[in-house]
């Protein structure tokens, strides 16, 4: 026994001579047995901060970063010396820029390290929401085929027109190329071009996928299949409603792609992917295969910003169709309530349930929409698309 605690001894010894010695001066090194030496565990690497996050003061916003280090460590922050307790720091930081990094440093037995997270501010941020409508292709074909002399004319376009009149809605329809019964978006006329102008200010049209089947299209193509399929929607949405009604996508259908996708996609110009983040059974699904960590991040918060390809990563806070009009409300309340999702609403629907020919139509559908804008707009959240500057805030 005596031996066995004499070896253990020493081998605790070297171990952490040898982690001092590996580090100083050099990368952070994690031994077994040492685990993560420092770390910052808020903000969140790619968190969006806002005013409900911090205090405004002249020179920028200054935010809480708390994390832990081994007990003992001395830790700055951004170079200042962090309060300790234990094994947890906290310390203030003041953001200037629209991108800050914060850098957490710990120098004690196991030698020098560092932590950094790079997180945005959101700096002219204000109560917005964002409306989406997905699988958007009845509609398209209904004024195709009945050669409407209106666009409103159309029972659906009329809904969200009432909407925008009524509180200043702002829609934008993701829209498909084809539908299973033959219909292709160049047999949609251009004679209302003028009209997809003028209520341009309110009304958007987006890329969504070919068709709807087969499910999760882009799950596992490639990422150039997907371009082709969007520069082909893209096409007849600049020939028929103008360039003015086009704009980036910011719902691929099912919410799912390969990660490699996402760079191609910012250069085409998207700045937000919205997405589900739902969890079942420990697997994270409808989520563009963000990784659990942050997947669970942004289930909790209004967006996260993805550093190698400049998208942000949003959740839908409700799904209308899913949601009775007398749940709209009891849903959206609480996030109100939640600093992390009070300052923006991520507001979504599908086309096909206002249909009555559609298996499952929903008959109070568009008083489920009104029920969510009005309470948007009692709450003081303004109407936005994601598309312009942060998340609909001037960047």
């Amino acid at each position: 026994m005596k031996d066995a605690t004499s070896t253990r001894r020493n081998f605790l010894r070297t171990a952490a001579a040898g982690a001092a010695g590996l580090v100083l001066g050099g990368p952070q090194i994690a031994l077994a047995g040492i685990g993560e030496l420092v770390a910052i565990e808020e903000p969140f690497h790619g968190a969006i901060l806002n005013r409900r996050h911090g205090e405004q003061t002249e020179d920028g916003l200054k935010v809480r970063v708390s994390g832990k280090a081994p007990l003992g460590d001395r830790v700055t922050v951004n170079g200042t010396l962090a309060a300790q307790s234990g094994t947890r720091f906290n310390a203030k930081v003041v953001l200037c820029e629209k991108e800050t990094e914060i850098v957490a440093a710990s120098r004690g037995r196991f030698g020098y390290h560092e932590h950094r997270v790079r997180v945005i501010w959101d700096k002219n941020s204000f109560p917005r929401y964002r409306f989406s409508i997905d699988d958007n292709s009845f509609f398209l074909r209904d004024v195709a085929q009945k050669e409407y002399k209106s666009l409103f004319d159309c029972f659906y376009l009329k809904i969200l027109k009432t909407l925008n009149t009524k509180y200043g809605a702002k829609f934008v329809l993701n829209i498909y190329y084809a539908t299973e019964d033959g219909f292709e978006l160049p047999q949609f006329p251009d004679r209302y071009k003028g009209e997809w102008r003028d209520n341009s200010g309110w009304l958007k049209l987006a890329f969504h996928a070919y068709m709807d089947k087969p499910d999760r299209p882009y799950q596992y193509a490639a990422p150039a299949q997907m371009m082709v399929d969007m520069e082909k929607v893209e096409e007849q949405i600049l020939r028929f409603a103008g360039e003015q009604t086009l704009t980036p996508p910011t719902v691929i259908h099912w919410g799912m792609l390969q990660p490699t996708a996402f760079k191609p996609l910012y250069e085409h110009g998207v700045r937000v992917l919205s997405g589900g983040f739902t969890n079942r059974n420990n697997t994270w699904d409808i989520n563009y295969f963000l990784d659990a960590d942050r997947s669970e991040y942004v289930a909790r918060h209004d967006g996260l910003m993805d550093f190698d390809s400049g998208i942000i990563f949003s959740m839908a806070d409700i799904v209308c169709n899913n949601t009775p009009v007398e749940k709209v409300v009891p849903t959206l309340e609480p996030l109100a309530e939640d600093p992390n999702t009070a300052e923006i609403m991520d507001l979504f629907t599908h086309e096909q349930y206002f249909w009555p020919f559609y298996t499952r139509h929903v008959p109070d559908h568009a008083e489920r929409l009104d029920a969510a804008i009005r309470w948007c707009t009692e709450h003081g959240y303004k109407p936005v698309f994601f598309h312009e500057g942060l998340m609909g805030a001037p960047a």
